[in-house]
């Protein structure tokens, strides 16, 4: 899942760019055409909101123009689904969970950007068993960052990467930030306070 600079992760600096504009369009490329090569007809491509959602559409076009068989397309929200929504976070936007057929019986591939811990993943599945029950269910990311703390695996990914908890993988997109690119960013070092000036002692004369 994309992370955002919020108010409390303005400290992040970018450290290195892993894709470029190009980069990034040959990866959808090809998790688009792996993830129609290994699945049936009755695909189901569904995003994480935001990013995954923008991903997911991107795949179904990339499909779609050249020639393939267009599978459906669909969107969940997971904020109401994620295990910290009640943690005293600030209020969560909802955005819309758009799945237009049903996923009974179908074969879904649920795309996000980045999987890290698991549990945007885990929060995705169970709002989809609610929705349904599909035939099985697979994801897609472009990064796998690797520290996962639910049992979780991606079966399509773009890129893996070797990461430490205090870096930030963050994939930008044309339709939210002006251009594609995945970035790895770093939490800057605090600066550390300056010494209080000496005081002065006067000397009380007696």
């Amino acid at each position: 899942m994309t992370v955002r600079q919020a108010p409390a992760e303005k400290d992040l600096i970018e450290k290195s760019e892993l894709l470029d504009a190009t980069g990034v369009s040959r990866v959808l490329r090809r998790l688009a055409y792996e993830i129609v090569e290994r699945n049936g007809p009755d695909l189901y491509v569904v995003g994480v909101r935001t990013g995954g959602a923008l991903l997911a559409e991107r795949i179904v076009e990339i499909l779609a123009s050249g020639g393939e068989h267009v599978p459906a397309l669909g969107a969940v929200d997971i904020t109401l689904y994620r295990d910290d929504v009640f943690m005293g976070l600030p209020k969560p936007e909802i955005g819309p969970t758009e799945l237009p057929v049903p996923i009974d019986g179908r074969t879904v591939v649920l795309v996000d950007d980045v999987l890290y811990t698991g549990r945007t993943v885990r929060a995705a599945l169970d709002e989809l068993i609610d929705f349904g029950r599909p035939e099985r269910i697979k994801l897609a990311v472009v990064v796998d960052r690797g520290h996962r703390e639910l049992p979780i695996r991606a079966d399509f990914v773009g890129r893996t990467l070797t990461t430490s908890r205090q870096e930030v993988v963050q994939v930008l997109l044309r339709e939210e930030d002006g251009a594609d690119r995945v970035v790895l960013l770093e939490r800057g070092r605090a600066r550390p306070r300056a010494a209080a000036p000496a005081r002065k002692r006067t000397r009380v004369r007696r």
